[in-house]
């Protein structure tokens, strides 16, 4: 953790995209931060501090949940580097799964193959939040 002058902490940015792609892949398996805590034995709130990044993830537990999520360790190191540019669409990816139906409404999407109907569908949704307000 980084201290500010007045000795507040501030998560370290690697600690934040560790913790947001942790986040984005137990979501996407649709597996709850209790049922992730259990499989590498840790509570779901030390989850919710990981994928914060408010807490550090020690390279024990990162094996664990690499093993709990199916992937490989290094998976929640990728875009590291070009970490900057692509902070704004994680930050407008991790706030759309966080809102309520934002799981359902990109898993659904997905579902649609590539194609003029998927195309139809975006072109529905962006006018639907084009006419919502300003």
């Amino acid at each position: 953790m980084k201290r500010t002058e007045r000795g507040l902490a501030h998560p370290h940015p690697v600690d934040r995209h560790v913790g947001l792609a942790i986040r984005l892949r137990r979501r996407a398996l649709r597996v709850s931060q209790a049922a992730l805590g259990a499989r590498v034995g840790v509570t779901f709130q030390q989850i919710q501090k990981y994928e914060r990044g408010t807490n550090r993830v020690s390279a024990s537990v990162l094996h664990g949940l690499a093993r709990a999520l199916a992937c490989a360790p290094g998976d929640f190191f990728d875009g590291l580097d070009g970490a900057e540019e692509a902070a704004p669409a994680r930050a407008l990816l991790a706030e759309m799964l966080a809102a309520p139906g934002g799981m359902a409404l990109a898993a659904a999407w997905l579902a649609i193959p590539p194609g003029p109907v998927r195309s139809r569908v975006t072109a529905l949704v962006l006018a639907v939040g084009d006419a919502g307000g300003p």
